[in-house]
């Protein structure tokens, strides 16, 4: 018996041996090289891409893809996304193949603009709320607070302060961001890994739903035919509103590098608005590739709401298209206020 097992393992080794051999050569015999200065490289840059053939096997051809995308061994990174990706080369030798792998990081050309702002009008809020997510849909205001045994969807009259519809949500969940589309609000919780869905004119719960890649929710918007979902890391994922898969994302990246911690956010005029949490500013991201193309600072609005003890940050950004004009408050603000952004 132990004649036969003893045989058995060197059997089964040979197998083994022989189905880990099927490329013939050794992983490390290709490198990619890049001309990209310690895996950085600018989007208005040309990627350039070579290998290094360590035992000098001679190549048939090479095959390169950037994110599963193919693309040559030069590239303007233009219309890239930013971030960090992989890039992975199919190089043919011998009547062979063998897959190099590495990793580059595309930021952006152009440093932030800076905008500040102008108070247009300041309106009352309720102190008590942790605000979390704040929309306009026709005409109305809503909006989403957070922790556990105090979380509640809302409509206001912005206006007055006055609550005119309320849905407190059960103790076991932290709410975060809101958005409305289609006649339905989708309201995200921070660490349960679910979305709730709203019928937005009675309040009546339609639906729940799991996130995929994004662990948590924080803020989300929409863009009338997709919704952006952001979930604390420098990651804003794309979702597709009938199925609420997470069907692509972009990294949220400046000319240095990523900007973590994407909070609240909010679709105005094709830029997304995102509050950063603990900043006391917003982030002005371009959709397509991620890039921040500017920054705000309401850092002085917090001095203008009452000191309290529960004080906190500023979160909280809506666009109104009646008036065209943006509205921002903080967790436990007692102001909500206009805002008019004119470029520093």
């Amino acid at each position: 018996m132990n004649t036969f097992k003893h045989l058995l393992i060197i059997l089964l080794s040979a197998i083994i041996i022989s189905c880990g051999s099927n490329t013939g050569q050794n992983k490390s015999d290709f490198i990619i090289k890049t001309n990209a200065i310690k895996g950085d490289i600018s989007n208005n840059e040309t990627l350039n891409l070579s290998i290094e053939n360590k035992k000098n096997h001679p190549i048939d051809s090479v095959s390169y893809t950037l994110y599963g995308k193919k693309i040559s061994n030069t590239s303007n990174l233009k219309s890239f996304k930013l971030g960090k990706h992989n890039i992975n080369a199919t190089i043919y030798f011998n009547n062979d193949k063998q897959v190099a792998t590495t990793t580059v990081t595309i930021l952006n050309s152009e440093v932030p603009k800076v905008y500040t702002y102008k108070i247009i009008n300041t309106y009352p809020h309720d102190i008590t709320s942790y605000t979390q997510g704040l929309e306009f849909y026709k005409g109305n205001l809503y909006e989403s607070t957070g922790q556990r045994k105090e979380s509640k969807l809302r409509q206001v009259n912005y206006k007055t302060g006055e609550i005119l519809k309320n849905v407190n949500l059960a103790d076991a969940f932290f709410g975060e961001g809101l958005t409305v589309l289609n006649d339905k609000i989708y309201q995200l919780t921070w660490q349960a890994g679910t979305g709730f869905i709203y019928d937005v004119n009675t309040f009546e719960k339609l639906n729940s739903f799991k996130y995929g890649n994004s662990k948590e929710g924080w803020g989300i918007c929409n863009d009338s035919k997709k919704l952006y979902k952001s979930d604390g890391t420098e990651n804003i994922w794309i979702l597709n509103p009938d199925t609420l898969v997470e069907e692509d994302h972009i990294q949220v990246y400046t000319n240095k590098g990523k900007i973590v911690e994407i909070n609240e956010m909010e679709w105005i005029n094709g830029i997304i608005y995102a509050n950063r949490y603990q900043k006391d500013g917003v982030a002005l991201i371009n959709p397509e590739n991620g890039a921040v193309i500017g920054v705000i600072d309401f850092s002085p609005l917090k001095k203008l709401v009452t000191q309290h003890e529960g004080l906190d940050v500023l979160n909280g950004i809506a666009y109104n298209p009646d008036t065209k004009t943006i509205f921002v408050t903080g967790k436990r603000w007692d102001k909500l206020f206009e805002v008019e952004i004119v470029e520093k």
